[in-house]
């Protein structure tokens, strides 16, 4: 294949994406202060407690969602057994939160991030596991933007 990137490259940016998205910005697409894992710091267990609407799932179920994929994706990763996945569980479980459940899911997804950015280490990269990982920032970009959104109403 003519010009293409060398697999390190890519990796690296990839790795940059990773790092922006859940912990410290680098100017690449967010603003300053606007990680997920800086921007959950803002969060009180009560307004992660509460739904933005009458549909809408609560912060801390978007917290739970994101460790939840994460652990699905790294399994695909590395190739270990994935089992059943119910994508919706999460949406239809997890609701309010106490200030220890809420810092122990933010402790839960920080570890989940760098137990997964450690695995990525061990990888040769073929295309499923480049996919994975470009998935793992797409959705988590996602679900940040969700929760920023949510923050605009429930820090009036």
């Amino acid at each position: 294949m003519p010009n293409a990137i060398p697999t390190e490259e890519f990796m690296s940016v990839l790795f940059d994406l990773l790092d922006e998205t859940f912990e410290q910005v680098h100017g690449m697409y967010l603003d300053k202060g606007t990680s997920l894992l800086t921007t959950l710091a803002t969060i009180s267990a009560a307004e992660a407690s509460q739904p933005v609407g009458g549909k809408c799932a609560t912060l801390a179920a978007q917290v739970a969602h994101v460790c939840y994929y994460l652990d699905v994706l790294e399994k695909h990763m590395l190739q270990q057994e994935v089992g059943q996945v119910d994508w919706n569980a999460i949406w239809r479980t997890v609701h309010g939160v106490t200030a220890t459940e809420w810092e122990a899911s933010k402790e839960q997804l920080q570890a989940t991030y760098q137990r997964v950015r450690a695995a990525m280490d061990t990888l040769t990269w073929s295309e499923d596991e480049m996919s994975a990982a470009l998935s793992m920032v797409v959705h988590t970009a996602y679900h940040l933007g969700e929760i920023r959104q949510a923050l605009c109403v429930l820090q009036k």
